[in-house]
């Protein structure tokens, strides 16, 4: 998810009444929800598509979710040390709740990056394999407008001095996770039909992958495949199923791909990360390179790569 979507979830956390449990709370908690996306920094010295491999890796795995929590937890120390030396008036914090918190803050990370489509490797670096939720998106409005408009609540209320502030944000958090839950509902129902329409319609389907739109978080564009083509249809809950345009080869076992692409770095980085790859050769023999999930290809170059053949 976004940083914003990120740092919301961290400060409802803190607002729900896991601020009470020490000073330094709240920022532990927006910076430690936020904090695995340390890996942004690779944007200094990658290049092109190199990034799509890198991102979601190695801070977000098993390692990332043991050492960095305990990193900001010694930082903030620094801190509150630092603070008490200058303001002695300062409230005390508690060693154990605020790593604590520090954890929980970090482990809501993963959990959200792996709700939409781009991925995230959980287990990194033991383990490469990418995880889909394929239930949000990647910046969801109405999770933008519904956890900022329960935050500013919950801190108007306490403000105010009303005694169940705290319950403002603890009932968003609720909310936020039945309409998670529910678009997880979504996707699954989108690819099931789907991939009953495609079987009724004497296609195999090797891999169905449904995610939702910008907005519109009730419909699913749906992609799939088969071992040699791919299409593409767009799914509502109470609309009939609609195959839509034939099929298109994907080439994605072409053998040229391998030798043309064994030794760019940005070519090997992208079908790392790609779930569903389409190759296309021009006339001139040059290899391009795109992902179905992410948009038209002659649109969105974060999503493309071309190869050159090599003379």
């Amino acid at each position: 998810m976004d940083n914003l979507t990120h740092g919301l979830v961290g400060a409802l956390l803190g607002q729900a009444g896991l601020k009470r449990k020490t000073a330094l709370a709240m920022p532990t908690l927006i910076i430690a929800a936020n904090i695995p996306d340390i890996d942004a920094a690779c944007f200094f010295w990658l290049e092109g598509t190199e990034h799509l491999g890198f991102r979601r890796g190695i801070t977000h795995g098993p390692i990332a979710m043991l050492v960095l929590p305990i990193a900001l937890w010694a930082a903030m120390l620094v801190w509150d040390r630092w603070r008490r030396a200058k303001y002695a008036d300062r409230p005390e914090v508690n060693r154990g709740w605020l790593l604590a918190l520090a954890f929980i803050g970090t482990l809501s990370h993963p959990a959200l990056d792996w709700l939409n489509s781009y991925g995230v490797r959980l287990l990194e670096p033991f383990s490469s394999r990418w995880f889909h939720g394929d239930s949000i998106f990647i910046i969801d409005l109405w999770l933008w407008i519904g956890l900022g408009a329960a935050l500013w609540s919950s801190l108007r209320a306490e403000r105010r001095g009303v005694a169940i502030w705290s319950r403002r944000a603890q009932t968003a958090v609720l909310v936020a996770c039945a309409y998670i839950f529910a678009n997880g509902v979504l996707t699954g129902l989108a690819e099931n039909r789907v991939a009953t329409a495609l079987g009724q319609a004497g296609i195999d389907t090797a891999l169905v992958v449904a995610s939702p739109p910008p907005l519109a978080f009730w419909k699913r564009d749906v992609f799939w495949r088969d071992a040699k083509n791919y299409g593409s249809t767009h799914v509502t809950p109470f609309a009939e199923v609609d195959l839509g345009e034939p099929p298109q080869p994907h080439n994605a076992a072409d053998p040229r791909i391998a030798a043309m692409t064994i030794s760019n770095k940005q070519a090997q980085a992208f079908l790392f990360w790609s779930r569903m790859p389409v190759a296309s050769f021009a006339k001139d023999g040059a290899l391009t390179l795109t992902d179905q999930r992410f948009g038209d290809p002659r649109t969105i170059e974060r999503f493309r790569i071309v190869v050159k053949p090599v003379d």
